[in-house]
């Protein structure tokens, strides 16, 4: 049997790199590291001849990153990243109580989720919640989350899903654009620019549809990926936004928006309580699982 060469860096190493390609020098990344310099010197020169390349130019007494070294800098400060994150969430369990983990689409978390977090944390001051952004759905065997809040659509086989917010959507702009205009009818609103979501290319041409109104053939206006930047482009008067209710409350109570169109339209899918359906007993999870829906019953 033929072993192959083990060419994984070290933690150390990768360190070393990292802090000299972004200081330019060695002096400077042993300073940054608590490490004399010829320690640096030493993780990179075995790095090189583990790897079999240059990962360093010296440039008037300073380092400058090779091709192959910018390269492997880019995909070192994310494993680093990573397992300080990893090392992080590990800390939370140290400090007693549980942790949550849970992904969350962004807009959802921040403008419906995170507001009502604390009512449920001064009810369990012991437990730790770890929120994490999710466009995407989540695959709960390669993933650490105990549960998503997303949308009943994206639930993949084997999870349990609990309904938890219907989606009523309606339309909405900052009153600077529409120049002291009251209510819209759908073809004066459709002479504005329309801000369009990107992963829900479908919901402008659906709304008016609804209304028997068939819209220009291109509809105009910036493209967004999520709604939280929809929001933010609405608010700016870059165009009007189809959002959610829930999403907007805050906002069409400042101000910042006003509802333009009394026409709303159903959402083709509520959002969700998706949990793996083989999920370990938890009565923590079962606690905000249960206050997660009274809170949405609650409105």
């Amino acid at each position: 049997m033929v072993l192959r060469p083990n060419y994984t860096p070290s933690i150390p190493e990768l360190r070393a790199l990292v802090f000299c390609g972004d200081l330019g020098s060695v002096s400077r990344a042993a300073e940054a590291l608590n490490l004399t310099q010829s320690a640096v010197s030493r993780s990179i020169r075995s790095l090189e001849e583990r790897l079999g390349v240059q990962l360093f130019h010296r440039v008037r007494k300073r380092l400058q990153l090779s091709d192959a070294g910018r390269a492997m800098v880019h995909e070192s400060r994310e494993i680093l990243a990573a397992l300080d994150r990893s090392a992080r969430m590990t800390m939370a369990f140290g400090k007693g109580g549980d942790v949550l983990r849970l992904a969350v689409l962004p807009t959802l978390a921040s403008t419906w989720l995170i507001p009502r977090l604390p009512e449920f944390l001064k009810a369990c001051p012991d437990v730790s919640i770890d929120l994490t952004s999710a466009l995407h759905p989540v695959d709960f065997d390669e993933s650490p989350f105990d549960a998503a809040i997303q949308r009943a659509v994206m639930a993949r086989k084997g999870t349990d899903v609990r309904h938890l917010l219907d989606e009523t959507l309606i339309t909405v702009a900052a009153p600077e654009l529409l120049n002291g205009a009251e209510l819209l009818s759908p073809e004066q609103l459709a002479a504005f620019p329309l801000i369009q979501l990107a992963t829900r290319p479908e919901l402008w041409n659906d709304w008016f549809f609804q209304l028997g109104v068939r819209p220009q053939e291109r509809l105009q206006g910036p493209r967004v990926q999520h709604f939280e930047m929809v929001i933010s482009a609405a608010q700016a008067g870059l165009g009007i936004a189809l959002l959610p209710d829930i999403f907007v409350q805050s906002a069409l109570a400042a101000g910042s928006l006003r509802q333009v169109h009394p026409q709303g339209m159903d959402g083709s899918t509520p959002y969700a309580l998706i949990r793996p359906a083989a999920s370990i007993d938890s009565p923590t999870m079962d606690s905000f699982a249960d206050w997660l829906h009274r809170t949405a019953a609650a409105g």
